[in-house]
């Protein structure tokens, strides 16, 4: 596996998992009344006897550690979520929710393993999506009245970066305005004469003085 476990072989994993915990606990089930022989003496003395002893305790010991696999992942098929999203929760536009993807238990099932109960048991690539986009769960915020007091400024605000409003054209009006640029010049031509008119009365009253 070479933890390349993902999108195209999750299904072949879990797969994998079951049928190697189903191998080992067979082993273990049909070599324990030959090992309860070895303990009490009912078997013969021969080499066969350390055989069925390192037989029993590798299969026992790799049906502990498959089956706490085995249920550990099947918890993270029920809710939904990789590894890493069971390490560190996902990051939406209202914020972190572990919770995200989860889409109840029957339909978190069948993204893994699909919509046809007959290619559950085969190792045959049968879940559901694309692998690029994966479908949440519905979360509605009111951002004026936050459900919680203490995120409700960051709610908020990661809210409106994430957000991104279209560029609308602009209007031939608002286009010609801003490309008119001889109409200011004439404004600042007319406020200079303002201020020319408004200097010489007092430029006349001080030559009479």
């Amino acid at each position: 596996v070479n933890n390349c476990v993902g999108f195209s072989n999750y299904k072949f994993f879990m797969l994998f998992l079951a049928y190697s915990l189903l191998y080992c606990l067979f082993i273990t089930a049909t070599d324990l009344k030959y090992f309860i022989k070895f303990w009490t003496k009912g078997l013969p003395d021969t080499q066969a006897k350390f055989h069925i002893l390192f037989l029993f305790f590798s299969a026992s010991m790799f049906s502990i550690s498959l089956a706490s696999l085995f249920i550990y992942h099947c918890w993270l098929v029920c809710k939904n979520r990789s590894t890493l999203e069971a390490v560190r929760a996902p990051v939406f536009r209202h914020g972190t929710d572990k919770n995200g993807f989860s889409l109840g238990f029957t339909k978190n099932f069948l993204q893994v393993f699909g919509d046809e109960a007959k290619y559950w048991p085969v190792p045959i690539f049968s879940s559901l999506g694309d692998g690029c986009s994966f479908p949440t769960c519905l979360v509605n915020l009111d951002p004026e009245q936050p459900s919680s007091p203490s995120g409700s400024s960051s709610a908020s605000k990661s809210a409106g970066e994430g957000r991104q409003f279209p560029s609308k054209p602009l209007r031939e009006s608002q286009s010609r305005l801003l490309t008119s640029t001889p109409s200011w010049s004439e404004n600042e031509g007319a406020g200079d004469k303002d201020k020319k008119g408004a200097s010489n009365p007092v430029m006349t009253i001080e030559n009479e003085a």
